[in-house]
């Protein structure tokens, strides 16, 4: 069952990026109604100080699990592996871990080696984050879990909570010494203001965060832009980001640029890829979604500066007060904000 914040959010009809590259594929070279996939060759990028190169586009998880099935799941999984996507993207309470369970299933049979797996969770406590990277390791069927981030850091208390006494970091240091993950990093959606603050947090404590995932798009750069604030920060410290929401879990296809006809899926996609992110992670429930993400970034070239302008030009009217960026500027992404027990506990 889906949470009360995620059932809102499948509400607008939207299911997220998904269903815009759904209802728009023909625009990116894919057969309208056709599963057929395009062929080419990944960009591979290097995930900052880690020194792994992963794909340019790594597949979302929370979508994987709102496919109509297991089998349709496992398949658009391997698909993507098998045309180049090696960047895996998960979470702990995803569709009440069921994201967890499929990708797992679709990661035996040798896949796992093949890519490079990332989730998060959500426990602050050091006894939640523990119970958390245990759980997720069961649930996905591997050992190692290549990195692990802190999910859904929105709170500005959530840096002092994460780096304090039987903090949620006691326990992902003492995972990877344990080899359960390898790297660490956090993620979150709601203000660069947060996310500042928890680098700052980390440099106190002598601590550096491998990865920083947060919103990398079309409207971010007209309304508290992660890009403009936290991207040059994070790279200047040598942590790698990882673009999310590069069409605003599909929001911004109502928006007046996209919904006008003016950009295309596409069009969003590759700004976020020209960002300076390691990886941009988007959401596939079908093949057609996994077609229009591998036909972005099949052949893709760093957008012009004149280019990426008439792009800010064209979306700036509607970015302005933040209105399409959801997870900015309401709860209806703030799943640990409707379910607190998930900070302090590992139930679900």
């Amino acid at each position: 069952m889906a949470s009360p914040g995620r059932r809102r959010f499948l509400q607008w009809g939207l299911g997220g990026a998904a269903a815009g590259l759904a209802a728009q594929v023909g625009r990116a070279g894919a057969a309208p109604n056709s599963d057929k996939l395009p062929e080419g060759k990944m960009p591979m990028r290097r995930l900052g100080r880690t020194g792994v190169e992963v794909s340019l586009v790594g597949l979302g998880g929370y979508h994987i699990g709102q496919a109509a099935d297991e089998q349709t799941a496992v398949r658009i999984i391997r698909a993507a592996i098998d045309h180049g996507v090696n960047f895996m993207d998960n979470c702990w309470d995803y569709n009440n871990g069921k994201s967890h369970v499929w990708m797992g299933r679709a990661l035996r049979d040798g896949y796992r080696k093949r890519v490079f797996l990332m989730t998060k969770i959500d426990g602050r406590t050091r006894k939640a984050a523990a119970a958390q990277i245990d759980q997720s390791l069961r649930d996905l069927g591997v050992d190692t879990i290549d990195l692990m981030q802190v999910h859904e850091v929105i709170r500005d208390s959530d840096p002092e909570r994460v780096f304090g006494a039987d903090g949620a970091m006691e326990a992902l240091a003492a995972a990877k010494q344990a080899g359960k993950v390898r790297f660490i990093g956090f993620t979150g959606h709601k203000s660069p203001k947060i996310h500042l603050k928890m680098l700052e947090a980390a440099a106190a404590h002598r601590f550096a965060y491998d990865t920083v995932q947060m919103p990398v798009n079309v409207m971010d750069a007209h309304y508290d832009s992660f890009e403009q604030r936290v991207l040059p920060a994070a790279s200047k410290a040598g942590v790698a980001v990882l673009a999310m929401k590069p069409l605003g879990s599909g929001i911004f296809l109502r928006s007046g640029p996209l919904a006008a006809g003016q950009l295309s899926p596409t069009d969003c996609l590759r700004y976020a890829m020209g960002s300076g992110a390691s990886v941009v992670i988007t959401g596939c429930e079908s093949m057609r979604d996994l077609g229009q993400a591998l036909g972005a970034a099949y052949g893709f070239q760093p957008p012009t500066d004149a280019h990426r302008k008439t792009l800010l030009a064209q979306t700036a009217p509607a970015g302005a007060k933040g209105q399409w960026e959801k997870y900015k500027v309401s709860d209806m992404f703030d799943g640990t904000a409707r379910n607190p027990k998930w900070l302090d506990s590992a139930s679900l």
